[in-house]
């Protein structure tokens, strides 16, 4: 499975070397969701916007 999602080999050894791997990998995640949020927000903004206050519609005069 390492070899798969292109993991390399932890050099970090022992239990402690384990639980900083995972601990790492949290940090990482939550990052990414932050980030995600942020995107999500921004999108939910702008889709807010744009139907909140529609352009008005030329007349064909």
């Amino acid at each position: 499975m390492k070899a798969e999602g292109h993991l390399g080999r932890s050099f970090l050894k022992d239990r402690a070397g384990d639980a900083a791997n995972v601990v790492l990998s949290a940090v990482g995640l939550r990052r990414i969701l932050a980030w995600l949020r942020e995107l999500w927000c921004l999108f939910l903004s702008a889709l807010w916007r744009t139907l909140a206050c529609p352009a008005p519609l030329n007349s064909a005069s």
